[in-house]
């Protein structure tokens, strides 16, 4: 062994598997329990609402044959690998699924579909879906803490890099395997991350893509790593490591990551999404809607200029001439000055705020040209999600509104009635009648009770 390497059991990917093995079904705390619950039920929803789009249409046409796994809202049985893709890609696909403020990274439509389908294809139950859920979620959120914003800046998407390992280590827990093979399992994922942020240019459907490939990928780790196959130990603080090739502009902290792992959970700290959009423009919204109730017309408004994270600059403001005219439903929902504008006459921004015809409405357009923003070095970006604007009216009072935190966040999450309802509504966008959706709900909320997977086939529609 080389001397600049860590000694057996040291590495950071061997501290992680150890963790991995040793986690208990019994040990987790109520509130991991309750949120991994909610992830199932929100990826549910979101998979169905999902499945009549065109690119689960393409999705779907890249699959090879079938298999023993569940493609939620879909009758064709798949291999476990196509239904973590496809389930991935719905779940993640109009930006409606959860997010961890910490990151951000959106750990749901990782973790669930590769669980899901490692447990379907083994024959698992409810335990084995709870512990990989919970695992997973946890390793993806701590992952997101070690180079905060750097993975972005090198123009990578984190939930498709970092979803990667965390669903090796969610499938490894699922599966039982050792601490050598879940380290392995890490290992080899890092090898498979994959995914750039070169969709904001036009608004292609890559990012759709991420959550589903990084969670077939993490999959297939799993898998070989239980076979046998090798991955480096020193995978995420080698010198070819992975943080060292996709946040090359920052050192690595690993002390969130690894230090309170397995006491303190920070995996219920997610935040499940009020709107189907991008993650740092869910405030600005609400005040938009907040400017509306107060009774304000868009023809009185001059201009608007909000306060901003540097951070979230290059994603969702700039150019800021295509965010006020977006080129595609897709790219309106990374463009913060269509958000605000849909939310400020629509008072939300669901599924039907991003179509053909609302990125075309002259009147959202012609509000989201009057929208600027300004860095505010002062924002907690990417620790909290704030939101701010100031609006300049034609008789010249400035009306000021804040949103200190995502609503749906830790500080003000959604109660279990909102989700639940969030999940209905999606069931029935997908084309469920109420029987099925209501069905679908009960599935998800006793499903970690369950013996196995079996009734997931009444799913298949």
């Amino acid at each position: 062994m080389s001397a600049d390497l860590p000694k057996a059991g040291q590495a950071v990917a061997e501290r992680l598997g150890a963790w991995i093995a040793g986690v208990a079904v019994r040990t987790l705390p109520d509130e991991a329990v309750y949120t991994a619950r909610m992830l199932l039920l929100d990826v549910a929803g979101l998979c169905v609402a999902g499945r009549r789009e065109d690119y689960i249409a393409a999705t779907l046409a890249a699959a090879d044959g079938t298999g023993l796994c569940t493609a939620l809202g879909h009758g064709r049985p798949l291999t476990a690998y196509d239904s973590a893709l496809v389930n991935g890609t719905a779940a993640h696909g109009e930006d409606y699924d959860d997010t961890f403020e910490g990151g951000p990274v959106h750990s749901g439509a990782v973790i669930v579909p590769a669980v899901l389908a490692a447990c379907e294809r083994e024959h698992l139950g409810g335990e084995a879906l709870l512990k990989g859920i919970a695992v997973g979620a946890e390793l993806m959120c701590r992952l997101a803490l070690v180079a905060p914003k750097a993975i972005h800046t090198a123009g990578f998407h984190p939930t498709a890099v970092l979803g990667a390992l965390a669903a090796a280590g969610a499938v490894s827990a699922s599966l039982g395997l050792t601490a050598d093979q879940a380290t392995a399992a890490l290992g080899i994922a890092g090898s498979t991350a994959s995914g750039i942020i070169e969709y904001l240019a036009e608004g292609t459907s890559t990012k759709r893509m991420h959550a589903g490939w990084a969670a077939q990928s993490g999959l297939r780790a799993a898998l070989m790593a239980r076979g046998g196959f090798a991955g480096p130990r020193t995978v995420l603080e080698g010198v070819h490591g992975f943080y060292k090739a996709f946040a090359p502009s920052r050192t690595p902290d690993f002390t969130p990551l690894l230090d309170g792992l397995g006491q303190d959970w920070v995996m219920p700290s997610i935040a499940f999404k009020p709107y189907a959009c991008g993650t740092m423009t869910q405030p600005f919204i609400d005040c938009a809607i907040g400017l509306a109730k107060r009774g304000v017309q868009a023809g009185e408004i001059v201009s608007i200029t909000c306060n901003v994270g540097e951070g979230t600059v290059h994603r969702l403001w700039e150019d800021l001439a295509v965010k006020h005219r977006p080129p595609t439903p897709y790219a309106a929902k990374f463009s913060t000055p269509f958000c605000m504008a849909v939310g400020f006459f629509d008072g939300r921004a669901g599924f039907g705020q991003f179509t053909e015809a609302r990125i075309h409405d002259p009147d959202v357009l012609a509000l989201a040209a009057k929208i600027a923003y300004r860095i505010d070095p002062a924002d907690e970006y990417p620790k909290n999600f704030t939101g701010h604007l100031a609006a300049t009216l034609a008789d010249g009072r400035v009306i000021e509104i804040r949103q200190p935190h995502m609503r749906g966040g830790a500080r003000e999450p959604l109660s279990p009635a909102e989700l639940e309802a969030k999940a209905l509504d999606n069931f029935r966008y997908g084309g469920w009648d109420d029987a099925l959706a209501e069905a679908a709900g009960r599935w998800c909320r006793d499903a970690f009770s369950a013996p196995d997977l079996a009734a997931l086939t009444a799913l298949r529609r």
